[in-house]
């Protein structure tokens, strides 16, 4: 299953609901598997990003939907990334020459 690497950062809508935090991260998680995916982890950090989650989606279109989804509800804008894992870029590497 792909891999994808979400980073986001809180609206203003997001920081007044903090306290709602925990619950919303159940529901991302939640919507996720409802779509055949799920989370690898999820950290907080500090910088330019407030938020980096490492997530499997069956395609690209769940991975695009999903995050639509979560942009949808305002709490948070994210970039999204697709990952590859090591065996596939070693790979891609070898067939280059």
């Amino acid at each position: 299953m792909p891999s994808y690497v979400m980073l986001a950062n809180w609206t203003d809508q997001g920081v007044r609901n903090v306290a709602d935090l925990p619950k919303r991260i159940d529901n991302a998680k939640k919507l996720l598997a409802d779509m055949g995916g799920q989370f690898n982890s999820l950290h907080a950090t500090m910088g330019e990003y407030d938020l980096v989650g490492i997530y499997d989606a069956p395609d690209d279109a769940v991975a695009l939907r999903f995050t639509m989804m979560l942009q949808k509800l305002g709490n948070a804008r994210t970039t999204s990334l697709k990952a590859f894992p090591e065996t596939a870029l070693r790979e891609i590497v070898k067939s280059i020459g």
